[in-house]
């Protein structure tokens, strides 16, 4: 019987080993919005069509999902050492990213180098995720909250990076795919915690419990109204910005001040992820994805008539909406390994992001065609029809755990 109630070493090395956990995560996950970052600055260079803008982008997706669903129903994270699974994948996404440079920029080569990336951090965020609740049953939602927190800071740094690059998007690809490699070299100090469990044997019939458990096909349901909103924001709310500041003021000084904003309003939700995890532990995980989403949908109609007005007023609605998207993302997750057994919870994991990424992928590809169709300001609100749904299906999971 594992006590709840860690000793002072085992204290100790939880600190040490979820502190180099999140670093890796964040240098890991870099990797994720390259080509959304530098994505002007290659169009310009090779005059790349809209098809072929947002399949750079809904590639990572794609290959994410191939990745987590072969994973899944192999059951990696459940059956092997994943801090060595974890680094493995983070050398092969780093080795894919970097081949970018040496691909015909937009074509075809370059999105299956894309997919290629996606399909590896199959291997490395919810593996993470895997760890990090091996180390904690009572603080879970802290635990993976800070995690996703990494997440969301490590997705936000192309930005950056593409910003203090100006035009060079070589060098963000060099410096993101040596960050990664960095990764999978810090992750192997990193210890299994205490409640981490090994499955004996592969059970693909694991994965069937997101339909017949009926929490977890809540949480995976509250998972994907997440997700409608969430990777759409993302990956497109550089180039939303950049259009609606054009209306205010000089279009390069425009797309200048739009990467920098995309940084800090995806990074914003990086702290947000801490104090939500800390504040669900306390309120409820139900609870707190409630609140998140009414937020964040709030956000997207408030962004919808912001959209060309005011820079200022723009910028902080933007960042009212990045603040409040992610937080909710690490608590279904947590909600997931609650409800599952230990040695399922992995695969279970998985599956609920490859789900949740199955739907980005339409999203991811659709958001810039309607928006060309119907503007930005209605695609903004037809975001906010995810954190609908998603408040629907975890109403009834609220409190249920302290029952």
């Amino acid at each position: 019987m594992i006590s709840a109630t860690p000793t002072p070493n085992q204290h100790q090395q939880k600190i040490r080993s979820i502190t180099l956990l999140i670093i890796a995560e964040i240098l890991a996950m870099s990797l994720w919005f390259v080509s959304a970052a530098i994505l002007g600055d290659m169009s310009r260079e090779a005059d790349l069509t809209p098809g072929k803008q947002a399949a750079l982008s809904s590639a990572v997706q794609a290959g994410f999902v191939i990745g987590a669903l072969l994973s899944a129903t192999l059951g990696i994270a459940d059956r092997y050492e994943p801090r060595l699974v974890f680094a493995f994948f983070c050398l092969v996404a780093a080795i894919a990213n970097a081949l970018l440079l040496v691909s015909p920029i937009g074509g075809w080569i370059a999105i299956t180098l894309r997919a290629i990336t996606g399909a590896a951090l199959a291997g490395v965020y919810p593996v993470g995720m895997k760890i990090a609740v091996g180390w904690g049953q009572k603080d879970r939602g802290l635990l993976v909250g800070m995690l996703v927190g990494g997440l969301t800071l490590g997705s936000a740094s192309p930005h950056l990076l593409a910003y203090l690059g100006g035009a060079q998007w070589r060098t963000t690809v060099i410096i993101a795919s040596a960050l990664c490699v960095i990764a999978g070299l810090i992750v192997l100090a990193v210890n299994n915690g205490p409640f981490h469990v090994k499955s004996a044997k592969f059970n693909p019939s694991v994965i069937t419990q997101a339909w017949t458990n009926t929490s977890i096909r809540r949480a995976y349901g509250g998972y994907l109204g997440h997700m409608w909103e969430l990777y759409a924001m993302w990956s497109w709310i550089g180039v939303a910005l950049a259009l609606s500041f054009t209306q205010q003021m000089p279009a390069d000084a425009a797309t200048e001040f739009a990467k920098l904003m995309t940084f800090i309003i995806i990074g914003s939700g990086a702290i947000s992820c801490v104090i939500a995890g800390w504040v669900a532990d306390r309120i409820g995980k139900a609870e707190l994805t409630i609140v998140a989403m009414a937020f964040s949908g709030l956000s997207a109609i408030a962004f919808a008539f912001t959209f060309g007005g005011p820079v200022w007023i723009t910028v902080v609605v933007s960042l009212i909406w990045g603040i409040s998207i992610i937080p909710d993302s690490a608590q279904f997750s947590v909600l997931v390994a609650d409800y599952a057994q230990s040695d399922q919870a992995g695969s279970l994991l998985t599956f609920q992001t490859a789900l949740g990424f199955a739907l980005t992928i339409a999203t991811v590809q659709l958001t810039p065609v309607i928006a060309s169709a119907v503007g930005w300001p209605a695609m903004a609100c037809l975001l906010a029809l995810g954190p609908a749904f998603g408040i629907a299906s975890m109403w009834g999971l609220r409190a249920k755990l302290s029952k």
